[in-house]
């Protein structure tokens, strides 16, 4: 029922924000993986609440629990289960929200669909899900760093009106974009954005923004025809996660500014027959089929829908009221969100190459 993700490598996740916990199942993991479970650890680190003065001051470890699938370190080809207790509840944070709906959050669409919610935090609908995807997606990375060597990463691009520049998506590395608690490798921005950060969190408001990935190295073949192109996926992937509202590939929404001529990418000739293009106004995908070149894509972001700001609102009932939202709410997520792109992007590629073995590599 909307809990389950991928094909091959598939996962499943469960949990609410304040309830025991949040946990996630991966099934399709192949036998024989040196799985690296401080390589998890660190990413939801880099995911978990409180972890800088521009995050929400909720304290949990967010320590991962590995129940299944692993035997001295490598997987054993059946599901692993992983879970993260949540520690540091606050319920009673939630009750005026539990009569009234917070404008543009899940409250009242859950309410309309099932009859019932878990309102406290959000509870499906809180980005605490997210730990189940960032720790899944760890494996995912695992997998394709050791099959195709592989690398997702992703940074901070734009903080509401500041936007870096000189990012180069070749070079950039993991030390520059975790350089700065807003994550993003451009240092001059990072402290603008920092500052917007906070003068809008005093203020009981919030922000959005844009949050860049760029696959290196990706296998050349991935992706399908028609329904299950590679963007398509990636697109449903990361358009999945909390406050999303846009996505961008290769030259996104500005190619249409220009012409064919301009926006082709020429193919050049190798001295191994690979493929090679002149530009990536394609991100790195044809045809819906990535062609060896990086894929680069674009994720917007909008603000956090839960504020301190008073604002009109109704009740269960349908009466009009008012409601200034308490408890502990990042007042921008995507500082945040960076590992939590990287994973729902790892999660389809690593999902396609199975996918790709599995048609096309017996002769």
């Amino acid at each position: 029922m909307g809990s389950s993700f991928g094909q091959l490598f598939r996962i499943s996740s469960f949990g609410e924000s304040h309830g025991g916990g949040v946990g996630v199942i991966v099934d399709g993991c192949p036998p024989r993986l040196a799985l690296a479970v401080e390589d998890i650890q660190r990413d939801l680190d880099r995911r978990k609440p409180g972890q800088s003065k521009i995050t929400t001051p909720r304290k949990e470890d967010d320590r991962v629990e590995i129940l299944s699938g692993l035997l001295d370190g490598q997987t054993l080809g059946t599901p692993i289960a992983m879970v993260v207790r949540n520690k540091d509840q606050r319920p009673g944070d939630y009750k005026e929200m539990a009569v009234a709906f917070r404008p543009s959050h899940a409250d009242a669409t859950y309410q309309a669909k099932y009859g019932i919610q878990a309102r406290s935090g959000g509870g499906r609908a809180s980005a605490r899900e997210t730990i189940a995807r960032v720790a899944a997606g760890a494996i995912a990375k695992q997998l394709l760093a050791r099959a195709c060597g592989t690398e997702v990463l992703a940074w901070v691009k734009r903080i509401h009106s500041i936007e870096a520049h000189g990012i180069d998506p070749a070079s950039v590395s993991l030390d520059d974009v975790e350089a700065t608690i807003v994550r993003c490798p451009d240092s001059e921005a990072a402290e603008q954005m920092v500052e917007r950060i906070e003068a809008i969190g005093r203020e009981g408001d919030s922000c959005g923004g844009v949050i860049e990935c760029v696959v290196r190295r990706p296998p050349v073949g991935l992706g399908m025809p028609v329904f299950d192109k590679l963007e398509a996926d990636l697109a449903k992937a990361v358009m999945s996660l909390p406050a999303t509202k846009g996505f961008e590939i290769g030259s996104g929404f500005a190619g249409t500014l220009l012409m064919g001529s301009e926006h082709n990418d020429a193919f050049l000739p190798t001295d191994d027959g690979s493929l090679h293009t002149a530009t990536n106004n394609s991100g790195g995908i044809q045809g819906g089929i990535s062609n060896g070149e990086m894929i680069v894509i674009r994720v917007a972001f909008k603000p956090t829908a839960t504020i301190r700001k008073q604002q009109q609102t109704i009740d269960a009932s349908g009466a009009a009221t008012t409601l200034a939202a308490k408890g502990r709410h990042d007042p921008c997520v995507l500082p945040r969100a960076v590992p939590m792109v990287e994973a729902m992007v790892a999660l389809v590629l690593a999902d396609h190459l199975l996918r790709q073995q599995g048609q096309c590599s017996l002769w």
